[in-house]
């Protein structure tokens, strides 16, 4: 695995990431949003620098989120037909039906000949 510093131009943050490869400058690649969710990035620019404790080179990569992607976010940052305080967690979503028990099968006779 290859530690790979990120710059990303879009978020204007830094961070690192594991990787078995290092991206081409113009491939593209997928990275989690600080909100968690997923989205796509172009590498504009890789270069490696030597790294302090020798004779290692380490990789830096400089991203910016796909327009396409960036498009994305702005629709639905300004579509008026989702309310984003609305939103939770799946689990939780998911208590309201199942209620704080465990759900019993039903056995159901798909048998459609007559007796």
């Amino acid at each position: 695995m290859i530690d790979i510093e990120i710059q990303n131009e879009t978020h204007q943050s830094v961070f690192r990431i594991k990787a078995v490869t290092v991206p081409r400058i113009g491939e593209g690649i997928r990275l989690k949003e600080p909100g968690g969710q997923w989205a796509s990035y172009d590498v504009l620019d890789v270069w490696y620098q030597q790294a302090e404790f020798g004779e290692v080179w380490m990789p830096y990569i400089h991203v910016r989120m796909t327009p396409d992607e960036l498009k994305a976010v702005e629709m639905a940052k300004s579509n008026p037909m989702v309310d984003k305080a609305q939103q939770v967690p799946i689990e939780d979503f998911l208590k309201k039906f199942e209620g704080d028990r465990e759900h019993q099968p039903v056995k159901l006779n798909l048998d459609m000949t007559e007796d």
